[in-house]
């Protein structure tokens, strides 16, 4: 850019030469010719000199530019977008640099015009030249400061601060050279007073031509006044030498201020050209980035095209394998809703017969009650006429006992009236035979009291026997349910069958041998209490009088004498031992009435199977602990054992069956169905989108099942209206809503 400046100066200064070089009107004056020689080579000397110093001075700034080329190239390689600022700077600074020169032309106008009071102005161009210098000092604190904003706010400028010191150096280095440029201005001066007296003489000569005369007198007062004003400059000289100085310094000063604003600018557009750049190479990675991902994008869609292609290499392949007319997805899909169509028809009609087949179950489930009530109502007949018939026995051999010892009290009686006179009674006999009367009495009420507990005991266990029977019919009922929904287990549940009626067989039978025992073990009690009451009757009556005839009656009739004769009782008294056994069975009996009682109450709450298992092990582990020891009760320990064995087995087989019949239901169905509250259905299908897409069904009385309102099932409007209002069918409503959720989780 300086060098483009540079250039033009020197070709200015050229055509200003050849200007002045030009051959002067043959009617100038040889004085004249003379003075314009001198002038003219002075002149070219102090060009030269203006020359080589501009030539020096445009080397040092080439060679600064160059540095500053160099950095720049290595630190922003952005050079040519620099040279073709700088170039359309330097086109720009060319115009400026005309402008200049003809503002130059006309400042010099000015300055020949402003010389004829260059005298009285002195003292102005003094102040003037202060003020000036102030603003220079302004100038440069301001230029300070602009430097240092652009350090401060932009880090590839701080390699500038080094090229601003150097051109402070500059200002100083030419503030010393300002001595020798003194020189150089004087020369100026009358350079320009030289071309001062060409204008006029060229003014005069065209004034000349106007008029000879006039023209002719005015210059020689011209050159009079001229020769006067250098003689007395001559003698002014010391002082024009100073405010030339100053004067000349003006322009320079002007120069390099506007160097360095031109500079400044220069550094600002640099500082925009670099956040352009800057930017730019942030479009230009964004652009590569977004490149790249096309690029990626581009061997991504190779891929799938290869993929389509195999693929539909694929779908040729199954068209000729399978012969159906399957060209593509659509195809397929087709015929896909045909076979699902088909399927739904298919299933209709499946539905149709199973709601066949579930009302002939629920008439036969209906029969098969009747026949278990039936049944329970001829067991209870049974029951009842077997505890009549029971009852009855009892009270043939209450009677039996009952009038042998009336006869043998009444024989008793009659003896000892036979032997005793009248008058032999006594107020005390008579008082003790009340008392014996009171006291038989109250056996005879302590015995109704004990039969009657015995009789309401055996009604008890005959109704749990009875509960124990109609729960064997459930459990046989259950068994058989499970029979049909298992086919594959049907044998063994068979075989379990007939081993738990054997053992109920065997259970019965050592039901009815404890029952005998127990009979017998009654009679013994009664006749045991008979013999006690006995003995307490004759203890209660030793008359004073003939006891020894009172006491030898009575061994005739099998008594005994308890003064003189010591009864000695067995530690292990058969009827101790048979009173704890009966206390024991009426225990056990009554804990087997609490617990069948909650059998029962367990089977009304629909957990029939487990809880009758369980008792049946519990009743079964306390009667044989109560039982004696014998053989037959450690095989029914065994074969109890063996019961529970089987039926754990059965129970894990029935999960494991009903594990793999949910399982399959879900697979084929596509909807996992569990139970939320009595008698209601979630369903939820296998296409879910989420885990709350569920619905929700609820069992009427009559056995029919309605659609409760779920989020999902508001969803289903148009599915709801066509298959449940209009066409009534829930089959066909669960596969639209299980095609519909496949259609949005799939694709084929």
């Amino acid at each position: 850019m300086d060098l483009d400046d540079d250039t033009t100066v020197f070709t200015t200064l050229k055509s200003f030469n050849s200007f002045i070089s030009r051959p002067e009107h043959p009617q100038q004056v040889s004085d004249q010719l003379t003075r314009s020689g001198n002038l003219q080579s002075q002149y070219k000397r102090s060009m030269e000199l203006l020359e080589a110093a501009e030539r020096v001075h445009s080397k040092n700034r080439f060679l600064q530019l160059d540095q500053e080329k160099k950095q720049m190239e290595l630190s922003h390689k952005r050079a040519r977008f620099e040279l073709e600022k700088a170039a359309s700077d330097s086109a720009r600074d060319f115009e400026h640099e005309v402008d200049r020169n003809q503002e130059l032309l006309g400042r010099i106008k000015k300055l020949e015009e402003r010389e004829t009071e260059a005298a009285k102005n002195l003292s102005e161009q003094v102040e003037e030249n202060c003020v000036l210098r102030k603003n220079v000092e302004d100038l440069n604190k301001k230029l300070e400061e602009g430097v240092s904003r652009v350090n401060t706010a932009n880090q590839t400028i701080s390699s500038l601060k080094d090229e601003i010191r150097e051109l402070k150096q500059k200002v100083q280095n030419q503030d010393l050279n300002m001595s020798a440029q003194t020189l150089e201005n004087q020369e100026l001066q009358e350079q320009l007073d030289l071309q001062r007296r060409k204008y006029q003489e060229v003014s005069q000569l065209c004034q000349n031509l106007q008029g000879a005369q006039s023209s002719c007198s005015e210059h020689i007062i011209k050159i009079k006044e001229l020769e006067r004003r250098l003689a007395l400059q001559e003698q002014d000289i010391a002082i024009v030498k100073t405010v030339k100085s100053e004067v000349a310094r003006v322009p320079d000063l002007e120069k390099e201020l506007k160097r360095l604003r031109d500079d400044n600018a220069f550094l600002r557009e640099s500082r925009e050209n670099s956040s352009l750049l800057k930017e730019e190479v942030e479009g230009l990675r964004k652009k590569l980035e977004r490149m790249e991902k096309t690029k990626e994008e581009l061997v991504n869609m190779e891929l799938e095209k290869e993929r389509l292609a195999e693929k539909l290499q694929a779908w040729q392949n199954l068209r000729e394998s399978t012969g159906l007319n399957i060209r593509n997805p659509e195809d397929l899909s087709r015929e896909v809703i045909q076979i699902q169509q088909r399927e739904i028809a298919l299933k209709e009609q499946n539905y149709a017969l199973n709601s066949r087949v579930r009302s002939v179950e629920r008439s036969g489930s209906e029969l098969r009650t009747e026949l278990s009530q039936q049944r329970s109502k001829t067991l209870e007949e049974q029951k009842k006429r077997e505890t009549q018939d029971a009852l009855l026995r009892r009270l043939q051999k209450r009677v039996l006992l009952l009038t042998k010892e009336r006869d043998g009290m009444r024989a008793i009686l009659e003896s000892y009236d036979s032997e005793l006179a009248p008058n032999e009674y006594s107020p005390q006999l008579s008082k003790r035979l009340r008392e014996a009367e009171d006291i038989l009495l109250k056996t005879q009420n302590h015995n109704a009291e004990m039969e009657a507990q015995l009789s309401k005991a055996q009604e008890e266990t005959g109704t749990l026997k009875l509960q124990l029977l109609t729960v064997e019919l459930e459990l046989e009922s259950l068994k058989k349910q499970q029979a049909s929904a298992a086919d594959s287990s049907s044998l063994v549940t068979k075989e379990e069958v007939n081993i738990l009626r054997k053992k109920i067989e065997d259970l019965e039978a050592e039901r009815q041998r404890l029952e005998e025992q127990n009979n017998i073990l009654e009679m013994r009690l009664e006749r045991h209490n008979l013999q006690g009451e006995d003995t307490k009757l004759a203890s209660t009556c030793p008359l004073s009088l003939d006891l020894s005839l009172l006491c030898g009656t009575m061994k005739k009739q099998g008594d005994y004498d308890p003064v003189k004769t010591r009864v000695i009782h067995f530690k292990m008294n058969p009827t101790t031992v048979a009173k704890q056994q009966r206390q024991q069975e009426v225990d056990v009996l009554r804990h087997e009435v609490t617990h069948l009682r909650e059998l029962v109450r367990s089977l009304q709450d629909g957990n029939a199977l487990v809880h009758s298992q369980d008792d049946a092990s519990v009743h079964s582990s306390s009667l044989s602990i109560n039982l004696p020891p014998s053989k037959e009760v450690l095989d029914l320990r065994k074969q109890m054992e063996s019961s529970e064995l089987r039926n754990q087995r059965l129970k894990e087989v029935f999960q494991r069956k009903i594990q793999e019949f949910r399982t399959v239901c879900y697979v084929l169905t596509g909807y996992q169905i569990d139970i939320t509250t009595e008698n209601q259905y979630r369903l939820t299908s296998v296409y879910a989108e989420h885990m709350d897409d569920s619905l929700l069904f609820k069992k009427g009385a009559n056995g029919s099942m309605q659609l409760m309102e779920t989020e999902f099932s508001k969803t289903l409007g148009e599915m709801v209206a066509l298959h449940l209002h209009h066409q009534k069918s829930i089959p066909a409503f669960l596969s639209a809503v299980t095609l519909d959720l496949f259609s949005r989780q799939t694709t084929i």
